[in-house]
């Protein structure tokens, strides 16, 4: 690699130049641009996200001291925060939606073989979930949550997490409003895999499309419930296996939808001091080892709270419903670039946080990007601080 390229650029390289010209092309959006170009919007925003900009003008001077450094990281056009802005407006937010989810793939390929979190699994397990972000209804007023709450704004995420890979395998953005169930309807259940489920999602109609699907799920069932037994397996109350049950459900609506038999589980957490009640359509493994699987399900809560704190997805420099997909966006494609790299450089002994953080105070030097990242790995023996969530460190 040239020695003589800043950080910055070294780390664009791991994005495919040519996919991103297809989505470019696909939705036009250079359509009638002379200079700020689509290409020139992403190192922009990207270059936000990996020095923690606050703000669009804040984003201008940074870019402005520069100078002439700005053609090296391939910035080529004289930056102002209102160019910028008009460009997240009306920039179509799926051209960067699409280049995010090619380097999901990319990712998953390179993070296959990593088992995180139950090596004895050979499926894929995936968790289910959304979290809400907060905006101001004054200034986003697009976003009211629902008429209940005339008050409160909000966007969701709704994303399908690789719990083996530690990577989203589909992000989507909605209004706070949008039901979970109306997303897990619109997903691909793919066969053979386990899906962890809130009971937040306990419709029993996509419940049987995935049993349909030859694939598996585990969610907590509701404490109202109604259903009657239908077999008592054999239960292991000293690892918490208070009931291991084959039921029927009793309310004709939900047996219309799912008229076949379930496994209930009944698990007190030692940990917590609580109990716990899950429904399943797999009746192979054994009790303890569905309410160890339901317990992965916790890694997509971690990496919501990863994202909110590492990533600049709470306060947003455009107040439109473009200007905030557009951000959302950017920011899970440079999660996963900062991901694709990691692998790829085998930083092994590198959190995320950590190299966000020297990426953060060295994009703009002119060394390679191994060594940079490598000088604090020998170094310090954990770099990451201990109250800091960690995603990727294996």
């Amino acid at each position: 690699m040239n020695i003589g390229r800043t950080v910055f650029s070294q780390v664009m390289d791991h994005l495919p130049e040519h996919i991103f010209r297809q989505a470019v092309a696909r939705y036009k959006g250079d359509r009638r641009v002379r200079r700020f170009t689509c290409w020139q919007q992403f190192l922009c925003m990207a270059f936000a996200q990996l020095t923690y900009r606050e703000s669009l003008r804040d984003i201008e001077a940074c870019l402005r001291s520069l100078g002439r450094a700005l053609y090296h990281n391939g910035i080529t056009s004289d930056i102002s925060h209102s160019t910028l802005a008009d460009a997240n407006k009306q920039r179509p937010w799926q051209i960067y939606r699409d280049v995010a989810l090619h380097l999901i793939e990319q990712a998953r390929i390179l993070y296959r073989d990593d088992k995180l979190a139950l090596a004895e699994f050979d499926g894929v397990i995936y968790a289910f979930d959304s979290t809400i972000i907060q905006l101001c209804l004054s200034l986003f007023p697009w976003a009211q949550g629902n008429v209940y709450q005339r008050t409160s704004a909000g966007i969701k995420l709704h994303t399908l997490f690789d719990v083996q890979a530690q990577l989203p395998v589909v992000v989507r953005v909605t209004a706070a409003n949008v039901h979970d169930t109306r997303m897990l309807a619109q997903l691909q259940i793919e066969s053979g895999a386990y899906y962890l489920l809130d009971r937040g999602f306990a419709d029993f109609r996509q419940l049987k499309r995935i049993d349909q699907q030859a694939a598996f799920f585990v969610t907590r069932a509701r404490e109202n419930l109604r259903y009657h037994r239908v077999y008592s397996h054999p239960s292991n109350k000293l690892v918490g296996i208070r009931a291991d049950q084959t039921i029927l459900l009793d309310v004709p609506r939900s047996r219309e939808h799912y008229p076949d038999q379930l496994r209930r589980i009944r698990f007190f957490d030692n940990v917590e001091h609580r109990t716990l009640i899950f429904l399943t359509n797999n009746f192979v493994l054994d009790a303890l080892t569905i309410a160890n699987l339901y317990k992965s399900r916790w890694q997509i809560e971690l990496f919501f709270r990863w994202i909110k704190q590492h990533l600049r997805i709470k306060s947003f420099y455009g107040t439109s419903r473009n200007a905030v997909r557009t951000q959302v966006w950017i920011a899970t494609t440079v999660y996963v670039l900062i991901a694709i790299i990691k692998k790829r450089l085998h930083l092994h002994n590198l959190s995320l946080y950590t190299i966000l953080q020297i990426l953060s105070v060295t994009l703009f030097q002119k060394e390679q990007l191994y060594q940079v990242l490598t000088a604090t790995c020998y170094r310090f023996q954990d770099p990451c601080p201990a109250n800091q969530l960690k995603l990727f460190d294996f």
